[in-house]
Order: C-alpha cells, then structure tokens, then sequence
C-alpha cells in the first residue's frame, strides 16, 4: 500500500550537531532552508564561510527567521550583525512573525529538525534529529511554505 523507503535517522546535540551538519553542507548541491528564530555573531561567523563557498557553486541558500522587532532589545543589533553577514554571502533572508521553527532541509533529502537552534545555541540540554528522506524533506517545505523559494534554476 505505501511505498515506505528505509530511513536514516539519528540524534545530535550541541556537542555532535556541528559536525554532522558541516560534513552535510559540504556535500550540498542544489539547496538549503534554514530555519532559525535566533541568531547569534559567533555562530553566524562558523558558518558563513562555507556558505559563501556554496553560493558560488550555485546552491540556493534560503534563511528563515523572526523580524529584528521580535527580537529583545538586547539582541537586535546582534540580529543586524547576523543578518548583514548572511546576506553578505549571499543568503536569501525571510521574516516570519512568530517564528519558532528550527529546521534546515539540505537538497531535499536531509532534514535536520529539533528543539536545537542553528545558529545561536549555547549550552543547552536540545537536541536536533537528522534523517535522510526525500518524501520527508518534500514534506517539510511544503509544511513550511517554501517551495516557491526552493524553485532551483
């Protein structure tokens, strides 16, 4: 009745995420959707060099998260800071009012979903699971609303 494909799914914390995670965003061909509330300067900065790598292979790279006036007045310029570093590689940046999500979908096939924020985390006791399912990461976007972001040239 359904055509259930095997799935490849595991758990990260703080202390496992990052890895997995990079080794993933090396391999990226087409595209990635980030869904990150919050942000955070040193975080931003890890990752902003392999981004820019992929945007000038061509990789679509889409960024999700809340407008700067959600944000506690103590983090804002932080938010600005962020911002001006993803956009300076090339990252595509969408604001959601009340936004929560923490989510990343990497060619659609591998989604990384959890309570663990991308790109702000600090000590924490979150977690983010990874699984690898096209039919899954189809899903997601949809779920989401992004596929008229996602439309890969």
């Amino acid at each position: 009745m359904f055509n259930l494909q095997k799935l490849d799914s595991k758990l990260y914390d703080q202390n496992t995420f990052d890895n997995q995670f990079m080794c993933d965003l090396r391999k990226t061909r087409k595209s990635i959707i980030i869904e990150s509330p919050l942000l955070r300067v040193a975080r931003v900065k890890k990752f902003t060099p392999i981004l820019h790598r992929l945007k000038k292979r061509g990789v679509v790279i889409l960024l999700n998260t809340k407008p700067l006036e959600e944000h506690d007045e103590i983090y804002k310029l932080q938010v600005q800071k962020s911002l001006s570093l993803l956009q300076s590689v090339g990252v595509e940046v969408l604001f959601t009012v009340k936004h929560h999500r923490k989510l990343a979908v990497i060619d659609k096939e591998i989604i990384y979903e959890g309570s663990l924020n991308i790109f702000p985390y600090r000590n924490s006791c979150k977690i983010m699971r990874r699984t690898t399912s096209a039919l899954e990461a189809e899903m997601s976007i949809d779920f989401i609303g992004l596929n008229k972001f996602m439309e890969v040239k």
